[in-house]
This record gives structure tokens, C-alpha cells and sequence, in this order.
């Protein structure tokens, strides 16, 4: 099959993409984990012993940081609607975050124990519809941004993938309520041209 203009794009920023070829040598399992790497060494999110749950794991890159720096004694839990290869130090579980079941399945595999650190590097499943795509990756940061109410420690932290655009001064000001720190991040492992942008979040209100 003949590739389109942008497929050949793609294709070239990403075999010319030095944090690929940093990943590939590091032994990553994609580029996304010096996004977390970066993100940690500034704002110290990672420590031995932690709780992490990991939401849109797959592939797993960001379960490797996490378990690297939380050690034997912590443990991360990972959810994603693809299969992610076993790592040790962490659990995957497989199903859609949107499903209520999958939600109540991963509460069930915390077992009551509280969790110090929420990622979400979830996104949808692009249409190619632009509204329609940033209205559904909203709405995954804000079932991220639920969840993690529900489950930190009342000192833990949330670190959430967003993207500018409509909605975000929506879920900007749903985490200031929620949480007495909130801070963006665009690291340098992001790319320019992504709206993306990182939503770092510390202290629950209204927590005892």
C-alpha cells in the first residue's frame, strides 16, 4: 500500500527522533518515558514504597519508570484497553477506564490500600475530527481527575496528559478546585507541534 503525504511524515520525525533512538537504547519501552523522567526531576513525584496507579499504560513505559524508582516495596498498578507485556513490580489489567466494571475491578486490585501517585497518559482513539477528539480526551482527564479524588492520600499526587483547546480552561479550573497546587508541564520529550500539556496536582481539598 502506497503511503499518503503525512504517513511519510510521520514515518521520517519518527526513525529521526532522538528520544526513539534514547529509548531503544535505554531499554524503554517508548519515547513517553523521559516525559515522566523529565516531569519527576522536577517536581519529585516518584519515591521508594509508593502506591502508582498507571492510567493508559500501554505500552508500558511510564509503569517502567515508576517501578525503577518506587522499588521492591511498591507497586504499580497499570490499566490500559491494549495488552501490556508483564513487567516486574507492576499488574496490568485490561479494559476500557470508561467502563464502570474496569474502574471497579482496578479499585478491587488496590484492595483499600490509598495511592500516593495518579498518572493518566490516556488519549483517545483519534477520529481525526478534531472536536470530536478534544471533547473525548476531556472527558478522559476528567474521569482521571475523578478517580484520583477518590483514591490519593490526602498528600499524594496527580499528573494528568491533556490538550489545549476547548474544554481545558474547563478541567484547568475542576483541578484548582480540587487540589490547593496545580501546575502545567510541557517537557522537552513532548513534541512542539502536540497541544499536549501536563496538569501537575498536589494536596486534596478538603482532605483531613
Amino acid at each position: 500500500m502506497k503511503r499518503t503525504k503525512s504517513s511519510r511524515a510521520w514515518l521520517h520525525e519518527h526513525v529521526t527522533d532522538p528520544y526513539v533512538h534514547r529509548a531503544k537504547a535505554e531499554g524503554y519501552r517508548s519515547r513517553a518515558a523521559f516525559k515522566l523522567i523529565e516531569i519527576d526531576a522536577k517536581d519529585r513525584l516518584l519515591a521508594p514504597g509508593q502506591t502508582v496507579v498507571d492510567l493508559g499504560a500501554a505500552p508500558g513505559s511510564w509503569a517502567q519508570v515508576a517501578a525503577a524508582k518506587i522499588g521492591r516495596r511498591g507497586r504499580v498498578i497499570g490499566l490500559d484497553l491494549l495488552e501490556v507485556e508483564p513487567l516486574a513490580g507492576a499488574l496490568f489489567l485490561r479494559g476500557d477506564f470508561q467502563d464502570e466494571r474496569v474502574e471497579a475491578e482496578l479499585a478491587a486490585a488496590l484492595d483499600g490500600r490509598p495511592v500516593d501517585l495518579v498518572l493518566s497518559d490516556m488519549a483517545p482513539n483519534m477520529s481525526g475530527i478534531a472536536s470530536s477528539d478534544q471533547a473525548r480526551s476531556m472527558a478522559l482527564a476528567e474521569l482521571a481527575l475523578d478517580f484520583a479524588r477518590r483514591h490519593l492520600k490526602p498528600d499524594g499526587a496527580f499528573l494528568v496528559k491533556t490538550f489545549q483547546g476547548a474544554g481545558f480552561p474547563e478541567l484547568l479550573a475542576s483541578m484548582r478546585r480540587a487540589f490547593r497546587t496545580v501546575a502545567t508541564r510541557k517537557p522537552k520529550a513532548s513534541r512542539e507541534r502536540s497541544s499536549e500539556i501536563y496538569l501537575v496536582a498536589r494536596g486534596l481539598r478538603g482532605a483531613p
